[in-house]
């Protein structure tokens, strides 16, 4: 059973940054916050470092950024 990113009705990401380019937010919003987030950078820095210190610039398919961010 999936569960949808807590963070998806309020991801600063999907409302600023997405907001001109619904297609590309959807693609996006069904890999990174339907189902498994595991893998999305805003929510691996969100779970780690808090809400508030993610970089506004991070896409969520930049994992390996999210990574160094947290430092591993």
């Amino acid at each position: 059973m999936s569960v949808d990113c807590p963070n998806l009705k309020t991801c600063i990401f999907f409302q600023d940054k997405m907001k001109n380019m619904p297609a590309t937010a959807n693609l996006m919003k069904n890999r990174y916050c339907l189902g498994d987030n595991s893998q999305c950078a805003r929510f691996i820095v969100s779970k780690a470092l808090g809400k508030e210190n993610v970089p506004s610039d991070l896409f969520p398919n930049q994992y390996e950024r999210a990574m160094k961010l947290i430092g591993k």
